[in-house]
């Protein structure tokens, strides 16, 4: 089979709008990349090597609508780690500086777990039929931050100050691992970061926030030391379909973040725990016939 026959354009497309929903909807990219190919009889496979170098360009795309969503934060925040390397200390009043250190803890323990276990983990949960399960699971632990979160006395601060304040060492530390569970298709890396918000205090507003900003040098690197991939052999034949895949990811991604940023405002992750079950459950039966 030519490698050109490998992905259509139109499943490229489709692949792109998934990808560009669900790595910020907390119902997991990779799950539904494994589920929705096996579902419609598609000759895809996860770990097939063209099918991840595929993927890259997406990722890609999702990485670069965040940074650009969120660049006067960014700006705010390189400014600040600037700050504190340059009087090596962070200053208490200075939350641009706090908050660019928890991203830098949360970062570490996600860089280093992906980089040990990515590999296999995606090959020993690779089956449609463990994604649908792990995508069952997801749903139960998102109920369960709901449940179990731990409320603090919300202050009147703009929504980095906040972060800042509520949120410690250890805590975006946990945040940071608890992605690496992300690595097994069917759980979601922006649920697991928003879930651990939730238990550290953040209201779901900041919980999203955090994983959003969280998100961005972790999925923007990943995909950067794939890239090389894309432009080589094992993007013969994919390269006109990633670009697609990337165009679609990232319109998707900018309409969900815009989206979602204002939906967290007055609203919490229950109905996505809900489709997480639902569909996840609807999958394994599916797959058991």
């Amino acid at each position: 089979m030519p490698l050109a026959a490998l992905i259509t354009y139109w499943q490229a497309a489709i692949l792109g709008f998934l990808q560009g929903v669900a790595e910020l909807f907390p119902i997991s990219s990779l799950g539904q990349s494994v589920i929705l190919p096996s579902i419609l009889g598609w000759n895809i496979h996860q770990n097939d090597q063209y099918f991840i170098t595929f993927l890259v360009a997406t990722h890609l795309a999702t990485a670069l609508v965040l940074l650009g969503f969120f660049w006067a934060d960014w700006v705010r925040i390189t400014k600040g780690l600037g700050r504190s390397l340059r009087d090596r200390g962070i200053d208490p009043a200075d939350t641009d500086a706090k908050l660019a250190w928890l991203l830098v803890v949360g970062t570490i323990p996600a860089g280093i777990l992906g980089l040990l276990l990515e590999h296999k983990l995606r090959h020993v949960f690779a089956s449609p039929r463990s994604a649908a399960f792990f995508l069952t699971l997801n749903g139960f632990l998102l109920f369960g931050a709901e449940l179990l979160r731990r409320r603090s006395k919300q202050v009147e601060e703009d929504d980095d100050a906040r972060i800042a304040q509520q949120l410690g060492w250890g805590s975006a530390a946990g945040i940071g691992s608890v992605q690496a569970l992300a690595l097994i298709p069917g759980f979601s890396r922006s649920g697991m970061t928003m879930g651990g918000g939730l238990l550290a205090g953040l209201s779901n507003k900041d919980a999203a926030r955090f994983s959003f900003l969280l998100a961005t040098p972790i999925i923007g690197a990943a995909a950067v030391l794939k890239l090389p991939e894309l432009f080589g052999s094992a993007g013969n034949g994919v390269r006109g379909q990633a670009l697609l895949a990337a165009l679609c990811a990232a319109a998707a991604a900018y309409v969900s973040v815009r989206f979602l940023m204002r939906y967290f405002e007055t609203n919490t992750l229950i109905p996505f725990a809900i489709y997480c079950v639902a569909a996840g459950l609807a999958a394994s039966l599916y797959f058991l016939s």
